[in-house]
This record gives C-alpha cells, sequence and structure tokens, in this order.
C-alpha cells in the first residue's frame, strides 16, 4: 500500500478523494473513477504509485510543446487510468485497463530521474495516460527530477483539483492541457465531466508560474464549428494570454467514436487563421504534417523561427527568445528555470 494525499476521512469508513474534480466518495473495498485510487479499510490507496505501463524518450514536440524547451528530448512515462472516459480515446487501451489485465512494471522515482537523464533528455513528462491520479508518483519524481536541474511536464486534461495543483506547483515547469470543447454539453457526453474545472486549473497553473500550452482535438460535427473555436480563443487570450500556443490537432476515428471521418485540414486551417485574426500570437496545426501551421513565425515581423517537419524542429530565425530578423521578444522556455 502506498498512502495517498488529497482526500479526507468521513464517516463510516468512507473517504472523499480531493485530487481531481470529481471528487469522489468512496466506500470501502471501492475505488474512484479513475480506478486507481481505492478505500482500503479506511485508507486511500494510490495503487499504482511506482508503475508504469509505457516509457519512451520522445521529443518534446510530441507532447506536443513547441515553446518549452523547444529541439530536445524528454522522457516519457505512463501508467494505467483515467479520471475522463472520452470516446475517442487514442490510448484507451491503458486508460480503460485494470491493474490485473495491464502489463505494468515498477520504476522508483529515484530511478526514473536517473533514466531520464542517462537518456540526454532535458525533461520528464508524465503522460500517454492521465497524470493527475498519478499524484503521489509525480510529486515525488518530479521534486528530485528539478533537484537535478530537469523540466518537467504534464500532459493533462486539466480536471485537477486548486489543492492539489497547488501541491505540485513547485515540481511542474509545463502544463500541458487538452480543452477538448467549449461547451459543457461535450465534457459531459463525450468525457464524463465538465468544462469550468478545466479552465479554472489552466488559469490557476498561470497563476503559479506554469508554461501553459492548450491542445484542441477538433471533431467534425461536435466542436469544429467556427462560432464555438472563436469562444475559446478568445478565452485563452484574455485569460491565459494571447502568447498561449495553441494547437488545433485533427480528429482521426477511434475507440468508441467511429461514426465520423478524420478533420478536414481546410477547417484547421480555417480556426487558425482566426485565431491570428484575433490576436493569438502562436496558433498551431496538429496531426497535420508539411503544413506552415507547424512552423513558429514571428508575431511582429513574420520571419521563420523555427521549422518543424512532424515531431523534429530546426532553429533558423531564433535567437534565445529573439526574432533575428527585428528583435522582437518570443515567449519560449530555452532553458529549465
Amino acid at each position: 500500500m502506498h498512502e495517498a494525499r488529497q482526500y479526507e476521512k468521513l464517516e463510516n469508513g468512507t473517504i472523499k478523494c480531493t485530487l481531481c474534480s470529481h471528487r469522489c466518495t468512496i466506500n470501502e473495498g471501492k475505488h474512484g473513477i479513475c480506478g486507481v485510487r481505492w478505500n482500503e479499510q479506511g485508507v486511500l490507496d494510490a495503487k499504482t504509485y511506482g508503475l508504469i505501463s509505457a516509457e519512451a524518450v520522445d521529443p518534446i514536440e510530441k507532447k506536443p510543446l513547441f515553446h518549452y524547451l523547444p529541439g530536445t528530448r524528454s522522457y516519457s512515462l505512463g501508467s494505467i487510468g483515467c479520471n475522463f472516459h472520452c470516446k475517442h480515446c487514442q490510448n484507451w487501451h491503458i486508460s480503460r485497463v485494470t491493474r490485473e489485465e495491464a502489463r505494468l512494471r515498477t520504476l522508483s522515482p529515484e530511478d526514473g530521474v536517473q533514466r531520464a537523464l542517462e537518456s540526454g533528455s532535458a525533461s520528464i513528462s508524465w503522460t500517454y495516460n492521465e497524470p493527475t491520479i498519478w499524484h503521489e508518483y509525480t510529486l515525488d519524481m518530479g521534486t528530485l527530477a528539478r533537484q537535478r536541474g530537469l523540466g518537467t511536464v504534464y500532459v493533462t486534461n486539466g480536471y485537477i483539483t486548486e489543492e492539489a495543483l497547488r501541491e505540485i506547483a513547485p515540481m511542474l515547469g509545463a502544463y500541458r492541457v487538452d480543452i477538448k470543447a467549449f461547451t459543457d454539453e461535450f465534457y459531459k457526453k463525450t468525457c464524463g465531466a465538465r468544462l469550468q474545472p478545466v479552465l479554472d486549473s489552466a488559469m490557476l497553473a498561470r497563476e503559479l508560474g506554469m508554461h501553459i500550452e492548450t491542445v484542441t482535438l477538433v471533431i467534425p460535427g461536435l466542436n469544429d464549428s467556427i462560432e464555438e473555436q472563436t469562444a475559446l480563443i478568445r478565452w485563452v487570450i484574455e485569460n491565459l494570454g494571447p502568447a498561449t500556443p495553441m494547437h488545433f490537432s485533427a480528429f482521426h476515428p477511434d475507440y468508441q467514436m467511429t461514426d465520423r471521418g478524420a478533420t478536414p485540414v481546410a477547417t484547421l486551417e480555417k480556426i487558425c487563421n482566426k485565431a491570428k485574426e484575433l490576436g493569438l500570437r502562436f496558433p498551431y496545426l496538429g496531426n497535420v504534417y508539411h503544413n506552415p501551421y507547424e512552423n513558429t513565425y514571428c508575431p511582429a515581423c513574420g520571419a521563420t523561427l523555427i521549422e518543424r517537419a512532424g515531431f523534429s524542429s530546426r532553429f533558423v530565425g531564433l535567437d534565445g527568445q529573439q526574432c533575428q530578423s527585428c528583435g522582437e521578444k518570443i515567449e519560449v522556455v530555452r532553458h529549465v528555470r
């Protein structure tokens, strides 16, 4: 057993988990929505502490993060479980699997940090499944990672509570958050969650000094209207700032959502054009290759700063944090703070 953090003991052995915004009430012998936090005789057990299902050294651009340590590699870890039940989940084979079904292996926080350093990675990313529900493990590993000069990344759905986010803030450098749509109806029907807690956590992450980038998977017929995307872009500009990189990614049929086709590139380009028109400095396309919207351009003079092809990147006009052509300051994290 590894006793969890972020929970309250109630009457009759019942527990309230305060880690994510579901705030599950868990009876003895049962688990929360995530499937990995269990009430064991009145104690909340973090069942997946130190257990990994996936391990890789990825380009940071795969997260995707374009303005946090660009051009570097990130040691990436995932486990099992999720506090969302998205019908279009691309990693359903680990997010929906049980511990008995999964192929899990152990990795201590210390060994994880050592492997990251030996791999030549500049950061550690907790990704593939939802890192929020791995709270104790990521907190321990991330604290060690920062002491060793590594960056730290959450690739998250953003459903973490204020108290839990504040607890991990000292160790977390980048908060790459999905804003899956800009309607509560989508979140309820497609993910089994609500929109507002995601927006609240993104604003708090910015307040706490984390680097933030957003990703929206644009799904035909569900969240692809220019009106909805315009409202989302305006919200990001007003609440997270116009320099927040936004990634608009192409959908492809998967898991329980095979009733529609892939997102037309023209739809994504229309959204990115609208974002630029509204004043967003760095709109990007995702899951689309050999497109101009993969690159980073100077918002002031339009010069190409970073060229990208898939997950590879090449610096062509960026000197530190400045455009080489006009001297404009570019909001990009080049070194771990």
